[in-house]
């Protein structure tokens, strides 16, 4: 694929970004380079190659997905500015 300088003008464009006129030419040819190797990766016969997120197999730890209150509730209220029976209190923002 032939990148002309019109072509990069649009690229650049919808990149929203500034590109001397000078520059349009050499921005062509790599381009042109990028592209070519992009297209390279397309003959790598990949039949039977599982998908991968890691080149290393790693699990997640997981944890029982179970709602609690943390059980801590006297440390989360001491973040608090103002508290009150158990709860945060705020300014009032409806009159």
């Amino acid at each position: 694929m032939s990148l002309d300088r019109e072509t990069v003008r649009r690229i650049a464009y919808l990149a929203r970004i500034r590109v001397d006129e000078d520059r349009l030419d050499k921005i062509a040819g790599e381009l042109d380079g990028i592209l070519d190797w992009v297209e390279q990766l397309s003959e790598v016969d990949t039949d039977g190659v599982e998908p991968m997120t890691s080149v290393t197999e790693l699990t997640s730890p997981h944890r029982v997905d179970v709602v609690t209150d943390g059980q801590c509730p006297d440390k989360v209220l001491a973040n608090g500015f103002d508290t009150f029976d158990g709860f945060f209190t705020v300014p009032k923002v409806v009159e």
